[in-house]
């Protein structure tokens, strides 16, 4: 089987984010616009010659067709073994899992997560590196400059390889292990959690509603949580991964899963319910009439940590992205533990998982982990809350309230404009970038501003420093108010506003966080100025 070196020129705007490269399908579909991609990957670390990696994706639109163009590239490059899932499939987490399992070079994840899919949606790539987590910057840098730089790319002369059946095949020289997508991740879900007490509690007649969002979870929830641990039949929805995820959007929030929502708040509701994201990574919890936001969720499993085997002994510490709420500072202060502050992006975790020093971590944009793999993982989410419902017999509300009881709570809402003119939302940064150092002792719509700043990240492992990740303005009532631009969006800017504010208890602590926070709305307002500078009156999304 001849391979072939093809001639080619860099691309515009392939710069990655913070998880790997998002961009509308079509632009991945347009010619050489994948393989100069994945080549620049290649290039970025050193070769894949002799080396292993492991392959799978989320199957949207186009995932079939861009898996075997990585296997293609990765036979013509020399590569000695790629171990695929099952179909080109498998979420984020398990492949995580598989690179670490299987002491792989790194891996290939096909996703554009949340985002929609589909001919008119959009697609991703991401490298893992060896520890199963996003690259390093270091490396993200890399794979940027050979963007910038590549003149060629090598394709191996060969048809599509079978990847619907297990065992090994060759491509070239190049050995193709097919694997089964859930089975390793299960087991590690086993190990990690009480099935026994969880099977005891749904024996116990407690009904869970699961929506996959026709996302790739599906399959890995029907096997461990009806299969495995009992749940009725029909306790997962929307369990088939589709290549446009149902002609929905595969985010986990109260707007994108809002059936899930109308289901929780209902007169019949189940007693849990939760979501998952495209490509596995992220969660949403609610329970029977509430909504339990990310950040909520975040400090729960903190506090409760000690109710799953896996985390008996303690947490060696706790870290959290900027926007997060700082509930779980909370927490960690109550248990004596570190609790980290870094910037958004998983990959920031990483080096704090791998020296020990975090166990569990998360975002406010519904990701949460620990240390059994290098990213988020939503279902893992799910199987600690029903772990710790299992052993404390509470409900969600319950436990919510006595959660609040003790550490107080923190009120926050996230609030996206996307698709916003990028020179305006840059505007927007500029102008409130300019300002911050004046901002301390002022007000903004009758509140003290206490600090103002630009965050930026000095890595505690191995001394990177990240500068520009958001700009940050406290209150001196303990309210705070963040704004950024995400790296996330494929069209225009999506500009972020995260808002929160503190309320000790024991009064206020059962107030609709949108009224709770309607203060710092309009302090927003005031200081970002967004309805000027963009001409949105509203965001497009609230969480």
């Amino acid at each position: 089987m001849p391979g072939h070196i093809v001639q080619t020129a860099p691309i515009p705007g392939q710069k990655p984010g913070t998880s790997g490269l998002r961009k509308t399908t079509r632009e991945f579909q347009a010619p050489h616009f994948l393989e100069n991609y994945v080549q620049a990957i290649w290039n970025g670390i050193g070769g894949v010659a002799g080396k292993t990696l492991v392959l799978g994706g989320d199957g949207r639109y186009f995932n079939a067709e861009a898996a075997q163009v990585v296997l293609r590239m990765a036979a013509a490059s020399g590569a000695a073994r790629v171990i695929v899932g099952q179909g080109a499939l498998l979420s984020t987490p398990a492949a995580s899992h598989l690179i670490r399992k299987r002491g792989t070079d790194g891996g290939i994840i096909l996703s554009a997560s949340h985002n929609p899919g589909g001919p008119e949606g959009d697609f991703g790539v991401k490298y893992n590196g060896p520890n199963g987590g996003p690259a390093t910057e270091e490396v993200t840098d890399r794979i940027f400059a050979a963007t910038q730089a590549i003149t060629d790319y090598a394709m191996l002369d060969a048809q599509d390889v079978d990847l619907s059946t297990l065992g090994e095949t060759r491509l070239g020289q190049m050995v193709v292990e097919v694997v089964d997508p859930v089975a390793d991740y299960a087991a590690l879900m086993a190990e990690i959690f009480d099935f026994e007490a969880i099977r005891a509690l749904l024996a116990r007649g407690f009904r869970l509603h699961f929506d996959a969002m026709h996302a790739i979870t599906g399959p890995y929830a029907k096997a461990i949580l009806e299969d495995t641990l009992g749940a009725a039949p029909g306790s997962v929805v929307n369990g088939t991964p589709s290549p446009d995820f149902g002609g929905g959007h595969p985010d986990p929030n109260p707007i994108w899963a809002k059936e899930l929502v109308d289901r929780m708040m209902g007169p019949d509701a189940p007693d849990f319910g939760a979501a998952s994201d495209g490509d596995g990574d992220r969660n949403m919890i609610m329970g029977r009439g509430i909504y339990v936001t990310p950040s909520d969720s975040l400090a729960v499993l903190a506090a409760n940590a000690t109710r799953v085997p896996a985390y008996a002994d303690g947490l060696a510490g706790v870290a959290r992205s900027m926007p997060t709420s700082r509930a779980l500072d909370r927490v960690a202060e109550a248990l004596s533990i570190d609790c980290y502050e870094t910037p958004t992006g998983w990959k920031f975790f990483g080096n704090l998982l791998d020296a020990g020093r975090a166990t569990l971590c998360g975002e406010e944009s519904a990701g949460t982990g620990s240390d059994h793999v290098r990213e988020k993982d939503g279902l893992w989410a799910v199987l600690f809350w029903l772990n710790i419902l299992a052993d404390s017999r509470a409900s969600v509300a319950d436990l919510m309230a006595d959660h609040w009881a003790r550490f107080g709570r923190h009120y926050y809402s996230r609030h996206d404009y996307e698709a916003v003119d990028t020179a305006a939302a840059k505007g927007v940064m500029d102008a409130l970038r300019a300002r911050l150092a004046d901002l301390p002792g002022t007000t903004a719509a009758g509140r003290q501003i206490a600090f103002a700043d630009e965050f930026s990240y000095d890595d505690p492992v191995d001394g990177s420093h990240s500068a520009g990740q958001g700009l940050r303005v406290g209150f001196t009532d303990g309210a705070r108010l963040v704004i950024r631009l995400s790296g996330t969006g494929t069209v225009g800017a999506t500009l972020r506003v995260y808002l929160e504010a503190f309320v000790p208890g024991p009064e206020g602590l059962d107030r609709d966080p949108q009224e709770a926070l309607a203060p710092m709305i309009a302090a927003a307002e005031a200081l970002a100025e967004i309805a000027t500078r963009t001409g949105r009156t509203a965001p497009d999304v609230i969480t």
